[in-house]
């Protein structure tokens, strides 16, 4: 009986100790992690939205629109994030389009867990370079051959489910992002 309750104390000090490390680590780290996030979402902004020196953060018909600036204070267009699944997991988008809300301006990938060497791909800047001053109208797709139209990019090849995951998830924001508009 008396090592049960020996044991049982070892073991809940053991938890107490332990969960108080864990709170300690997530205090001091949760501000960094949030500071970090909250840098690279705003270098995916000005990424996506070439020529914008500065942004307001719009809220339209429940879409956060990033709606950046030229130095004249013009607008150069809206950036908006957008998410969806891949082939292994969930896609989250920094996408910016032109302030007429036809021309794709840029993209970036926020977070993604597509396979390494393929679907990964979406990562780099080949990839990302065929989404910049892309017509978004007609919506845009994606050719295994060579791209030839003005809304038309080439799929990366043995990543035709990333390719394929992208093109809908900017299509579905950016259909949204017009319908805000009422374009």
């Amino acid at each position: 009986m008396k090592s049960s309750i020996k044991m049982m104390t070892v073991l809940i000090v053991v938890g107490l100790v332990s969960g108080g490390a864990l709170v300690g680590v997530y205090n001091y780290a949760g501000p960094l992690i949030e500071k970090n996030e909250t840098e690279a979402l705003e270098e995916s902004i000005y990424s996506v939205l070439p020529g914008a020196v500065g942004y307001n953060i719009v809220e339209k018909d429940g879409l956060t629109l990033y709606e950046g600036a030229d130095k004249r204070g013009r607008t150069v267009g809206y950036a908006f994030e957008a998410k969806g699944f891949g082939y292994q997991g969930e896609i989250r988008l920094m996408a910016g389009v032109d302030a007429a809300l036809t021309e794709l301006l840029g993209m970036e990938v926020l977070k993604s867990s597509e396979t390494p060497g393929l679907g990964a791909e979406i990562t780099h800047e080949p990839f990302k370079k065929q989404f910049r001053e892309l017509s978004v109208l007609p919506e845009i797709i994606f050719t295994k051959g060579r791209a030839e139209r003005a809304n038309e990019i080439q799929a990366i090849t043995g990543a035709t489910v990333s390719t394929k995951a992208v093109v809908e998830i900017l299509n579905k924001e950016i259909t949204r992002v017009r319908g805000a508009f009422g374009r």
